[in-house]
């Protein structure tokens, strides 16, 4: 993708042809080997920058990349081919490699995850996703934690969402405590930062999280007519 948000290859849902491409001020050659590799080369200049994404459904191999420098630019040392291996914020499925373990620093206390009636409305209507889900997994990345969630019944969701998510929460001490195995009615955020290279669901702090019931099911679903539906996305 280049810096203004246009894609260049594979963008939209659609799968590009293998081959050359005119981008960013130089000749990107683009090729995909039989074993599904994908190897992006260009001689260079670049006259922007190029953000490469990866939408992943099986173990993340990580990427391998490699640049040089215009001869008399400050080098930044002589390891300039390096692996990039990071977890995906959408789309879950087989969790990507481990990385090295993190230190955390520590949380501060949370606020009180969310009920009642009145604030059961008002996450419900301020939600972007409202779902019913099973905790699969459960995993900190950084200060983070990461749940990989089966998305069971869906209330309301002003974007898509798939089958199986990651549903982040900004802190590493657990809360909410959603236990593996155990379904949870969650109302969540869409995050997309400033550069628009991520793309997530958020359970903020102080959002709401509650063990999913027949009767949390007939309360969210009375919520429901307190606020205007989404379009269908």
């Amino acid at each position: 993708m280049t810096s203004d948000g246009r894609y260049v290859l594979n963008g939209d849902w659609s799968i590009a042809w293998p081959g050359p491409y005119e981008v960013a001020g130089t000749r990107l050659h683009y090729a995909r080997a039989p074993d599904g590799t994908e190897s992006l080369e260009a001689p260079g200049p670049t006259d922007e920058d190029l953000h490469v994404m990866v939408l992943l459904q099986e173990p993340n191999p990580g990427i391998e990349y490699e640049f040089w420098l215009p001869r008399g630019h400050p080098q930044p040392g002589r390891g300039d081919a390096s692996p990039l291996r990071q977890p995906q914020p959408r789309g879950a499925g087989s969790p990507p490699p481990q990385e090295p373990p993190v230190s955390p620093a520590p949380a501060p206390p949370p606020r009180p995850w969310a009920s009642g009636r009145s604030q059961r409305i008002r996450h419900f209507c301020q939600s972007d996703f409202v779902f019913q889900g099973r905790i699969l997994a459960r995993r900190l990345v950084g200060q983070e934690t990461r749940y990989e969630v089966e998305v069971k019944t869906p209330y309301r969701h002003r974007f898509p969402l798939v089958p199986r998510e990651y549903v982040w929460v900004p802190n590493t001490c657990g809360c909410p405590p959603l236990r593996e195995g155990g379904q949870y009615l969650l109302m969540a955020r869409r995050h997309v930062n400033y550069e628009r290279t991520l793309n997530r669901l958020l359970l903020q702090d102080g959002g709401y999280a509650r063990p999913w019931t027949p009767r949390e099911d007939r309360l969210v679903r009375e919520a429901a007519r307190h606020c205007p539906q989404p379009r269908p996305p």
